[in-house]
């Protein structure tokens, strides 16, 4: 449908796309930097595709944990005395007491996703659901003028087309499930990102055989569910690994997400950043928590000691291609260790393969122009996580999440995602600041 008009006339300094973790914690950070300055408050607005809030919903299994320590919420690492923090969260939930008696650092991943729609609340006024950004142009505020300005279009749940205009646009669109090529999802075929609305979807006692692909987190705590829930099934874990590799969550390795290692890694050298990747990808990637791998073990275990087998290891397996057989499918499985193939039929078959980041170029549009590129095509990023502009640009286009290339392990987690927020906040505010002045802060502080 064609245009139907400005929600507002007004020219905010921030929209942001996306309202999952990240920008609910930048939402945060300029709702706070309003609060202790409320006679010049940061103006902003968040469009999100989703009806609701939520995150990664179809992953929130029972008894699952956080990966990550409560202290790592939206907020703490920036600000400790925010309302937002997940100490506030149990407070108000009556629950701080029996929090602290459970003695355990990692919330259960559903306690973390109801702590993140309470704060999600909170903000509820700063957010637009259903609502997708679809292009994203840069205007000159004055005739000639720098461009200095950005219109976003937003198509909404109506079907009616607004547009907004800011200064600065902060993207996180999150990520793209990753299946391989040639094998697109369907009734039996999920990705894990699918898995509980599919799985929910299905008649237990149809679900006589189900495999679950993948060597990561995701992988065995599925396989770990479909095993419980399904006492009557077969269930294989198809691993491309030689069984799965424990996550390394010592204090020295778990250093690689703090603060600081994001200035380590972005001012390093070519060298000292490989390093990182090649020392340190068992923090995050393909690995598993050392308790879910002996609790499948221990199954494994329970199984020979009562002679009844019906959960099966494939270690070093890939699969090589899905047919239809019926109403479920068979799976062409071939073995790295003997180059063997053998065929497995499935009633289920889910895919843990992981995800792709998500290309801002695919939103910016025609607009991706005006910004810079390295030697290998990846887009060079600024410390503030500002893509850095050509000449004549001055309104700012941040990312939340795919800047691993330039600064680090932690850029799409959890981690670090209170002082990536504080930062990106604390630079969209002196780009303000500076724009007021007419020049640097640096400038006008050293002539007063």
């Amino acid at each position: 449908m064609g245009i139907t008009g400005r929600r507002h006339q007004e020219i905010y300094d921030v929209v942001g796309i996306g309202f999952g973790p990240s920008n609910l914690s930048l939402a945060i950070a300029l709702d706070e930097h309003g609060a202790s300055a409320p006679q010049h408050p940061v103006k902003s607005h968040f469009f999100e595709r989703q009806p609701t809030f939520g995150w990664h919903r179809n992953m929130l299994l029972p008894s699952t944990t956080m990966q990550i320590s409560f202290l790592k919420d939206l907020v703490t690492f920036r600000n400790p005395l925010s309302r937002f923090s997940f100490i506030s969260y149990l407070h108000a939930a009556n629950r701080l007491v029996q929090f602290v008696n459970n003695q355990d650092f990692f919330p259960t991943r559903h306690e973390f996703h109801q702590y993140l729609e309470w704060a999600a609340a909170g903000l509820d006024d700063q957010v637009t659901y259903g609502a997708e950004v679809t292009s994203i142009r840069p205007v000159a505020e004055n005739e000639n003028g720098p461009l200095d300005l950005l219109e976003i279009e937003v198509r909404e749940s109506d079907g009616t087309t607004q547009v907004v205009t800011a200064r600065n646009v902060a993207i996180s669109t999150g990520l793209v499930p990753r299946l391989p090529e040639g094998m697109p999802a369907d009734e039996r075929v999920w990705h894990s990102s699918e898995f509980l609305g599919r799985f929910n979807a299905q008649a237990p006692e149809d679900l006589k055989s189900v495999a679950v692909v993948g060597a990561g987190q995701s992988a065995a705590e599925i396989t770990r569910f479909l095993y419980d829930s399904l006492p009557h099934a077969e269930v294989s874990a198809v691993i491309p690994s030689y069984g799965y590799s424990v996550a390394d969550d010592t204090p020295f390795a778990n250093q690689v997400f703090d603060p600081g290692a994001v200035d380590e890694y972005f001012f390093g050298t070519e060298r000292a950043q490989d390093a990182f990747w090649r020392y340190h990808r068992n923090t995050n990637y393909s690995v598993v928590d050392a308790d879910v791998i002996r609790s499948l073990y221990q199954r494994s275990y329970d199984e020979q000691v009562r002679d009844s087998k019906r959960l099966h290891f494939r270690n070093l397996t890939r699969v090589t291609e899905v047919k239809p057989a019926g109403s479920g499918k068979r799976v062409v499985l071939r073995s790295l260790l003997d180059d063997r193939t053998e065929e497995l039929a499935v009633d289920a078959l889910v895919f843990a393969t992981g995800y792709d980041g998500v290309d801002p170029a695919r939103l910016l549009g025609d607009f991706d122009q005006y910004f810079q590129r390295d030697a290998a095509g990846r887009h060079r990023v600024e410390r503030d996580y500002r893509l850095v502009p050509a000449a004549g640009l001055t309104c700012g286009v941040y990312l939340q999440g795919g800047t691993e290339h330039s600064h680090g392990l932690s850029s799409a987690l959890l981690s670090n995602i209170a002082v990536r927020s504080g930062e990106i906040a604390d630079s969209i505010v002196l780009g303000r600041t500076e724009r007021e002045l007419g020049r640097p802060v640096e400038e006008a502080a050293a002539a007063a």
